[in-house]
C-alpha cells in the first residue's frame, strides 16, 4: 500500500514515527508538504500536482496539518477525498476541531461534561460574562490559540474584565471559561484512534503555571483513565466525526470536563509518556480501511 503522509516537516517527531511504522509494516511512504501542492478542479477529474508532478496511485494519507494552515491544509484533504483516497481525518473533521466555539457547541449537544463556557461578540458586559462562568478565578482564551499561547488565568473580577475589554479592543475574539481549581493545574490528553483510547498521559504545569501544555514546559506521566473518561474520550471524539484525535479533559469533582479535541495530536508526548506505540496502532487503523488486495505487509511482532 503507497501512503502519503501531510506534513510541513518530515523530520518533525510525529512524521518520522508514522512513516519508521508504516516502512515496518511494509508500507511505500511518502511525505507531502501540504502547502507545495497544486490543487486542479476540473469536471469529474480533480487532481494534484507537487512540485509540478501529477500526484498518482496514493491509497491513504494521513493528515498532519497545523493550525495555522487550517485553511488550504483542509483544502488539500478535499481533493484526495474527491479523488476517492482514504484519509484517516477528513476534511470536514479538521475544520471543525480547529473552530473552538464550533467544537463547544457539538460536544455540548453531544452531552460531555465541559467547563462553563461563554462567548460574545464584542460585547460591553464584561461583568456579565465573568458573572456567568461563576465569576473569579476564570479563563480567558483566544479562539485562534494553540498549544496554550493566548490563554490568561484572571485571578480577579476586576482583572477578568480589563482582560476581556482590551481583547476586544483589539478586535480579537476569545472565550471565557470556568476556571476548575480542584485540576491543580493538570490535564489529562487520551488517544483515541480508532474507537478505541489506546494511550492517556497526565500533564502537570510546571511550578507556578496554571497551563499543563508540554510546549509550556509541563511534565508527562501515563495515567489509567477511569470508565467515565475513556467514555467522554470516545464520546467527544464520535461528536467530532474523527477516527484519529488527542481529547484533553480536566478532572473535576463532577467529573471529567473536556477542553479540546485535537485533529493533529502529537505522537512524542504520548508515546514518551506511555511507551507505547501510537504510530503502529495509526498504520494498523489505515490497514483495516483499505480492500485485502492493496494490503500486503511484512509480519511484525508486537
Amino acid at each position: 500500500m503507497k501512503i502519503a503522509i501531510l506534513s510541513r516537516n518530515a523530520n518533525l517527531y510525529s512524521t518520522r514515527r508514522l512513516a519508521e511504522a508504516a516502512e515496518k509494516r511494509g508500507h511505500k511512504v511518502q511525505v507531502l508538504d501540504h502547502l507545495k501542492c497544486d490543487i486542479i478542479i476540473e469536471q469529474n477529474n480533480p487532481l494534484i500536482y507537487y512540485k509540478g508532478e501529477k500526484i498518482t496511485d496514493i491509497d491513504a494519507i494521513i493528515p498532519r496539518v497545523g493550525a495555522s494552515v487550517t485553511f488550504y491544509g483542509s483544502a488539500v484533504v478535499r481533493q484526495f477525498e474527491m479523488m476517492n483516497v482514504f484519509t484517516t481525518t477528513n476534511s470536514q473533521a479538521i475544520v471543525r476541531s480547529r473552530d473552538k466555539l464550533r467544537s463547544l457547541q457539538l460536544l455540548a449537544r453531544a452531552g460531555v461534561g465541559l467547563p462553563k463556557t461563554a462567548f460574545t461578540n464584542y460585547s460591553k458586559e464584561e461583568k456579565n460574562l465573568v458573572e456567568v462562568v461563576g465569576g473569579a478565578p476564570l479563563v480567558i482564551k483566544l479562539l485562534e490559540g494553540t498549544q496554550g499561547l493566548g490563554v490568561v488565568l484572571a485571578e480577579t473580577k476586576k482583572a477578568a474584565q480589563s482582560v476581556i475589554e482590551a481583547f476586544h479592543n483589539l478586535k480579537a475574539r476569545v472565550i471565557v471559561q470556568e476556571f476548575i481549581k480542584e485540576a491543580k493545574a493538570a490535564d489529562i490528553r487520551a488517544f483515541v484512534v480508532n474507537g478505541e483510547v489506546v494511550g492517556a498521559m497526565k500533564r502537570q504545569g510546571k511550578e507556578g503555571e496554571f497551563r499543563s501544555n508540554l510546549h509550556r514546559g509541563g511534565s508527562a506521566t501515563v495515567v489509567k483513565l477511569s470508565r467515565a473518561e475513556k467514555s467522554a474520550a470516545l464520546k467527544a471524539t464520535e461528536a467530532m466525526g474523527l477516527h484519529i484525535a488527542g481529547v484533553d479533559m480536566l478532572q473535576s469533582s463532577r467529573g471529567p470536563l473536556i477542553l479540546e479535541v485535537n485533529s493533529s495530536p502529537g505522537l512524542e508526548g504520548i508515546e514518551k509518556a506511555t511507551d507505547i506505540d501510537v504510530a503502529d496502532r495509526i498504520i494498523e487503523f489505515v490497514e483495516t480501511r483499505q480492500p485485502k488486495a492493496k494490503v500486503t505487509r511484512k509480519k511484525v511482532t508486537h
